[in-house]
Formats: C-alpha cells, structure tokens, sequence
C-alpha cells in the first residue's frame, strides 16, 4: 500500500425510518445534491409499493434490495497476453452498492410517468423476483458460472 486508506464516511440515517440503509440508497438517487427530493420520492415510492403488495413497504424495499445484490462477478484479468473474466465473490460493502446503484437505474428506465411510480414498479418486481434488476443480477450470476474455468486466475 502506497497510501493510508480514506476514512469511511459516517452517515446517518434517514429521519422517517432510522435506517442508515436508506440514507444510502437516497445518496445513490439524488441528483445535483436534492436530498429532500429525493427522499420525497423515496418515501412516496415505498408507500405506493406498500399499497400495491399490500404489505410493509420498507420490509417490501430490503427484499428487492436483497433479491438484487449480487454473490458473485465477473473481474478482468490479464493473464499471458490474453483478458480473463475471472469470477471474484463480491465483498458485502459492494454488493449493496451494486444492488442499489442496479435497482435505480433500471427503475429510471421503466416505462411509468413519474419517479415515483418507477421505482414502486421496481421495487414490487424486484421483491417477487423479477424485473429488470433482479435479471441484471442472474445474467451476472450466469457469467460468472460460464467463467469458473478461469477462478484459479484469481487474485
């Protein structure tokens, strides 16, 4: 290691739930620093998905959530002149990056009209297993499978 490590950056959490998780994937959300929108859409999406599954909403969003991070993905790795994907198990800080950062993009390209809606889409799917995340996450999964071969590469 050449440097110190940056220090990891307390956050606190979100003022209707308490969770520290949500203030994270509010982070992920928010454009140009609107926090308060962005918690705005948040909260409406989780009451919206609370109403269509018919069940508590935050307990709805911390399963899509675990339905979509990842186990296990493909890295590059150059071996002899030649690019491996080698499969690497994915550290639990980064799997929920990943699973967050996976469900707000593919809510941003659903076809509903407001934000809202989009992610209470997202979330609903992705909590019985389906949806464009939770496919990100097997085609991830799957890629990973196909290049088994390669995991002596590993480092």
């Amino acid at each position: 290691m050449r440097k110190s490590k940056p220090k990891k950056r307390i956050i606190l959490p979100d003022p209707k739930f308490n969770d520290v998780q949500v203030t994270r994937f509010v982070n992920n959300m928010m454009y140009d620093g609107k926090k308060s929108i962005a918690y705005d859409i948040f909260y409406d999406a989780v009451e919206l998905a609370e109403k269509k599954a018919g069940e508590n909403g935050l307990e709805i969003w911390k399963r899509a959530l675990a339905n979509v991070m990842p186990a296990v993905e493909v890295k590059s790795r150059r071996v002899g002149g030649a690019n491996f994907q080698v499969p690497t198990e994915v550290r639990p800080d980064r799997k929920i990056a990943l699973g967050m950062k996976w469900l707000i993009s593919y809510a941003r390209k659903r076809g509903e009209k407001t934000m809202k809606e989009k992610l209470a889409g997202e979330i609903v799917s992705a909590a019985k297993g389906e949806g464009a995340a939770v496919k990100k996450k097997e085609d991830t999964h799957k890629m990973a499978e196909a290049n088994k071969a390669f995991s002596h590469f590993r480092f």
